[in-house]
């Protein structure tokens, strides 16, 4: 018995085998046929460094170690570099001796490929049942510790593949059908194929863990899908993750090696025990210095400065009690995960409990204060996709600071209960005269949002919201009508009475402050109801909807095309209703008063709207519009294109989003303790 402990110490002049110059080389010994180690790869680098250092239990001197070195490519085999033999027998004994090895190709004996530098040391075993018993135990120790690494993930890197820009074309119509991969270790994802079109719109998302023994080095390369041949190599670009920032959204434009093209991400790297933000002893608005500090970032001073630095949010996740049991034990691995906007974060996962602690602490910036956060509790499966366990969704102007406070679950749909309560702290610190300047510009694109299905009930539903609000502007108009009838002799004599002063005595500036008489009346009609009231849920009787499979996959292909476009009309019917109907319903909750901070901006812009029209005549008013119109795009060509009242009315939330954003009662015995934050001031 022998033991050989080899240090690998680093190449010399190592052979070509990418494109730019370079290689990504990586060592393998074997002994006997079989592989007993392998080094790291080290990218792009013709001189690597490895430093890496291994021992093996030897039977026999008689059979050579045979080293190959390879260079790395992913997606594709590796590219053989050289390999090179150390004859075990002619090593003099306990000693480390240096060696370098020439590397060469059996195949071209005089091709120069570079060489490796070893230290070994071989050593005799004077006890060989206690020494193969040892090293026994050393390898079974060795799994164990790999078998747990390979269970227990340190962080969570969250990837959103928006789009690819300006790619190269690989077909000959000029196009490309392009599909991106992604490694992370041995974890592998790849999107879907986008045909013919060099900048494709990804839009999926999907994670990927952190563990301990695989690096932080993300690869990504980019595909043209070739039916019936191999697939053709686009480019490839690398993320090294560890440069980026903990619990924090990075929206990233990565340049496409050696050709063009760019790949738009967004990447969070998240749910990592060791990052302080995590400690809800150092939270920063707990902090009386550095709250302060963020009280002046977004006091009245700092109203027309970084326009776009609406505000904070920190929210704590502090656990859940009651979940479902998604496992057959009975329990459950759960883990939270938080979005707002495009902003996506996420917790750890306590394993078999359906009463976990999380302790985790969050903070967002805010670009709109009319965003949604959405905070949606899932079960961790190793094996296929997380189990959804319950939903919430919180304006974050129903926030109220200081509250701790529990939400109870909702399903997918946000329409009904589902087990379990979600006990969240939230904190929202903003810029009012930011807020109202963000409120009628356009709203922030969401970048992942989940396909739109064909649903026969979401199509009744709108149908008949639209109807509805068709119903009521017809009731409007049978009342009025019954006026001209003199159905009501009464009635009709004060509109008549009405009408005649109205038309006589009218000015252009009267229609706006008629609005704001009709906002002001609502304001205190309002104070006796809650705006989120049964009367809005009244409206929808929701069902769960069922997913039907289909199984007809020998269908001819006709048949497949005729259908996939009578569900593309479907869709774009549904979405027209829902449409038409949101924004009816829009105008109506700004009436009603159903979210209090733009109903006073409405005020606001109305006041300011009838005192311009009393002072100014139309026509100067008109001109100026005109004029600002024709002339937009010669002062700024890279100006967006909008319509304020049309981003104003977006802010508004419709019956269906009042209605899913309506908290569930909480039992009796299940409500929180509820405390707030002393006042630091």
């Amino acid at each position: 018995m022998y033991k050989l402990e080899i240090e690998l110490k680093r190449g010399h002049n190592l052979a070509i085998r990418d494109r730019g110059g370079t290689s990504d080389p990586y060592v393998k010994f074997k002994l006997g046929g079989k592989e007993v180690f392998k080094s790291k790869t080290i990218h792009k680098n013709l001189n690597p460094v490895w430093d890496e250092k291994t021992t093996l239990v030897l039977d026999t001197l008689s059979e050579p170690l045979y080293i190959k070195v390879f260079d790395y490519d992913f997606g594709l085999q590796d590219d053989f570099m050289g390999s090179a033999y150390l004859h075990l027998e002619s090593l003099e004994q306990q000693r480390t001796i240096p060696i370098t090895l020439p590397l060469k190709d059996p195949h071209l004996p005089d091709e120069d490929l570079g060489s490796l530098e070893l230290n070994v040391t071989l050593t005799p075993k004077e006890s060989p049942l206690e020494e193969r018993r040892d090293s026994m135990q050393q390898q079974s120790t060795r799994l164990s510790e790999l078998h747990r690494k390979s269970q227990l993930w340190r962080g969570i890197v969250s990837i959103a593949l928006i789009e690819g820009r300006n790619l190269t074309p690989m077909d000959p119509n000029g196009l490309s059908d392009p599909y991106a991969r992604f490694r992370l270790g041995h974890q592998k994802y790849k999107s879907k194929t986008v045909p013919k079109t060099l900048n494709p719109q990804w839009r999926e998302q999907f994670d990927l863990h952190l563990y301990e023994e695989t690096g932080e080095v993300l690869e990504i390369t980019v595909w043209d899908r070739d039916t019936g041949r191999r697939d053709d190599f686009i480019g490839r670009c690398q993320l090294d993750l560890s440069t980026l920032a903990k619990e924090q959204t990075h929206h990233l434009e990565l340049p496409l090696e050696e050709t063009r093209g760019y790949v738009v991400l967004l990447v969070t790297l998240t749910a990592s025990t060791h990052v302080s933000i995590a400690d809800l002893s150092v939270t920063p608005l707990d902090d009386p210095q550095e709250y302060s500090e963020i009280l002046r970032r977004y006091g009245a001073m700092k109203s027309f400065s970084k326009m776009k630095d609406v505000g904070i949010v920190q929210v704590k996740v502090m656990r859940a009690e009651g979940l479902m049991a998604a496992d057959v034990t009975g329990k459950s691995d759960p883990f939270c995960v938080l979005e707002l906007n495009n902003d996506r974060l996420q917790t750890h996962t306590v394993y078999k409990n359906l009463n976990p602690e999380w302790n985790k602490v969050f903070t967002f910036n805010v670009k709109d204060i009319h965003s949604v956060l959405e905070v949606t509790v899932f079960d961790e499966d190793r094996d296929r996709s997380a189990d959804f366990l319950g939903k919430i969704a919180i304006p974050l102007l129903r926030v109220r600071n200081g509250e701790q406070k529990g939400y109870a679950l909702k399903n997918k749909q946000l329409t009904g209960p589902t087990k379990g309560l979600l006990f969240l702290e939230i904190d929202v610190i903003y810029n009012k005269v930011k807020a109202a300047f963000r409120t009628i510009a356009p709203a922030e694109q969401k970048y992942i949002e989940e396909e739109q299905k064909v649903s026969k009930q979401l199509l009744q539903q709108n149908f008949n919201r639209v109807k509805r609000c068709i119903m009521v502007l017809l009731s409007y108009g049978t009342y009025i009508n019954s006026c001209f009838e003199w159905e009501s002799a009464q009635r009709s004599l004060i509109s008549f009475v009405l009408f005649v002063v109205i038309v006589w005595n009218f000015e252009l500036y009267m229609l706006p402050f008629a609005l704001l008489l009709l906002l002001i009346w609502n304001y205190f009609f309002s104070l006796s109801r809650d705006p989120s009231d049964a009367s809005v849920e009244a409206m929808f009787e929701w069902e769960d909807e069922e997913e039907d499979k289909d199984d007809k996959e020998s269908e001819p292909k006709g048949f497949m095309d005729k259908l996939y476009a009578i569900q593309d009309v479907f869709i774009s019917v549904q979405n027209a209703l829902d449409e038409v109907a949101s924004f009816e319903e829009r105008v109506k909750n700004t009436i009603n008063w159903t979210v209090p901070f733009l109903s006073w901006l409405a005020i606001t812009a109305l006041c300011f709207a009838t005192i311009l029209l009393y002072l100014i005549p139309l026509r100067y008013l008109v001109l100026a519009w005109g004029i600002n119109k024709f002339t937009k795009k010669l002062r700024d060509p890279y100006m967006i294109d909008n319509n304020e009242l049309l981003d104003f009315l977006s802010r508004v939330p419709s019956d269906v989003q009042v209605m899913q954003y309506r908290e569930l009662k909480v039992e009796p015995g299940q409500s929180p303790n509820k405390r707030r934050r002393t006042n630091l001031s």
